[in-house]
């Protein structure tokens, strides 16, 4: 039986890889995934962008679950998490067994 993905699986997917389709929030995560907190100004000093646009794309990414943010005196420090990324692995996986599939029965046909 085809191993199918639920709409539930769709829609946050589909979140997560529009929060991601942006060269800029990508950058981010990719920074934030050595596991370590860090701050706007942390952030800020890796672009060409105002400290504001950056809490911006940070604040996309918070509100799909890929990051989050604690603040800690007069400063928000912003780290990764790990459970929307795999979420969004999970259906990229989902997707190519689909696809595995298809071209497996396919090739039974093409050989027939």
């Amino acid at each position: 039986m085809l191993n199918t993905v639920t709409g539930r699986d769709t829609q946050k997917s589909a979140q997560i890889f529009a929060a991601l389709g942006d060269p800029t929030r990508l950058m981010l995560v990719e920074i934030l995934g050595d596991g370590r907190p860090k701050s706007i100004n942390r952030l800020s000093s890796d672009f060409k962008l105002t400290r504001q646009a950056i809490t911006k794309h940070l604040h996309v990414l918070e509100d799909v679950g890929i990051v989050r943010s604690e603040r800690l005196g007069r400063e928000n420090r912003f780290s990764m998490k790990a459970e929307a990324i795999e979420t969004a692995r999970e259906y990229l996986e989902k997707i190519g067994k689909q696809w595995d599939d298809a071209l497996s029965r396919l090739k039974l046909q093409v050989e027939e």
